[in-house]
């Protein structure tokens, strides 16, 4: 498989099924209705690990804009394949939120609050503080992107269970981490589907939050990039 065809379908994976599992569980009218966050975090967690364990051969399954930047200055990815990486993954992103639409959209139209909607797509401040919620996402990202370059050691292998970790990973971020900004910790995973949410014909549905748009994505890039200087200062 080419290797941005792969950050392709592996970010049409991990939205897919990470936004999937948000919206079965806030959706009216679903079997997981009001589920709560443990099982939108192992839903997120069990995201992760398809969508690693489905590509990480073909192109290293970064699947974030945040992790490309930070391999690139830790000096383990090529600058030059950067912009190809986050354009596919964007582009994943924003497929996987499509399909979650198609797949849920009957439950869109039995969900009367436009926020909810909105939460299906992409991420929000439980309270809004936007540098409080700036920190969150630097926080989060920080410990996601500096746990992935440390696995990505010869030293860590599980064989073909080697996207077990960092599903794990993902798990424990969103059940201490998650409960300020939603964890979104990659501009793919939450510009794309938000992208998605401003064009779909969404009925009932409100503006796609542009002022808040920006924290998921600059808190992602910096933490991704404190957490590769951080590596590089250790090796």
């Amino acid at each position: 498989m080419n290797p941005l065809f792969a950050e392709f379908i592996g970010t049409t994976l991990l939205v897919l099924l990470g936004n999937g599992v948000v919206a079965n569980v806030i959706l009216n009218k679903t079997k997981g209705q009001n589920g709560g966050l443990i099982v939108i975090a192992f839903g997120w967690a069990m995201a992760v690990f398809v969508a690693v364990f489905c590509v990480a051969s073909f192109s290293g399954a970064h699947l974030n804009p945040a992790v490309t930047l930070a391999l690139a200055v830790a000096g383990k990815f090529a600058w030059a394949q950067v912009p190809g990486y986050v354009a596919a993954q964007m582009l994943g992103g924003m497929t996987g939120a499509f399909l979650v639409w198609f797949m849920y959209r009957k439950h869109f139209e039995h969900t009367d609050c436009a926020d909810t909607k909105l939460a299906v797509f992409c991420t929000g401040p439980a309270i809004r503080s936007l540098p409080g919620n700036l920190a969150s996402e630097i926080i989060a990202t920080f410990v996601l992107v500096f746990a992935v370059l440390h696995m990505v050691s010869p030293k860590v292998s599980l064989g073909a269970m080697d996207a077990l970790p960092v599903g794990l990973l993902v798990l424990g971020i969103g059940v201490s981490l998650g409960g300020t900004t939603g964890y979104a910790m990659s501009p793919a995973r939450d510009l794309g589907p938000r992208i998605m949410h401003a064009l779909l014909p969404i009925p009932g549905k409100r503006d796609s939050d542009w002022s808040y748009s920006w924290v998921p994505v600059v808190g992602s890039l910096i933490g991704g990039a404190l957490a590769a200087g951080l590596f590089l200062s250790q090796t």
